[in-house]
């Protein structure tokens, strides 16, 4: 292998390693963006919004009982519906989590474009969980539910600023 093709396997190795860590459910670990991310994006429970969306979590595999039964085979399924949004840089976006589910427990973890943990926290159980995000960045920014991987992961795609 040449020196540049090693170096993207060793990259690539890094971040494969690095994100299943990153990504091990600790409920008692939720947390906004600190101020080290706030230049990324800034996330309030309050606040005025421009944009809003509503993210379900919703069950995939239904079938759970028989010989066909998909959570008897693959475990209990689950996704976030819709799984991508767009949202423009420096417009504060409302987005409504709704657990549609009684008995499980979900979580919302991001990640910015390398990977790193920005904020973590609980969507419990039939209740709807509220946060108003600004992000100062353009990219894709990686979102997973910690407990359901890899199935309940989705992304945010931040567009340039709109000209006002």
């Amino acid at each position: 292998m040449r020196l540049r093709e090693v170096a993207f396997v060793a990259a690539m190795a890094s971040v494969v390693v690095r994100t299943p860590a990153a990504m091990v459910h600790t409920p008692e670990t939720t947390y906004l963006p600190d101020a080290a991310a706030a230049g990324i994006v800034t996330v309030t429970k309050d606040g005025s919004a421009e944009a809003g969306v509503t993210v379900l979590t919703e069950a995939v595999a239904i079938k759970e009982t028989g010989p066909k039964a998909t959570v008897k085979r693959f475990g209990e399924v689950y996704s976030f519906s819709p799984s991508f949004i767009a949202v423009h840089r420096e417009e504060p976006t409302q987005i409504t989590f709704w657990n549609l589910q009684g008995d499980d427990e979900h979580d919302f973890m991001l990640a910015d474009p390398e990977a790193r943990v920005l904020m973590h926290v609980v969507l419990p159980p039939l209740k709807e969980t509220a946060y108003v995000f600004t992000f100062h960045r353009e990219g894709l920014f990686n979102f997973y539910c910690t407990m359901h991987q890899p199935a309940m992961s989705g992304q945010i795609l931040v567009l340039p600023a709109v000209a006002r």
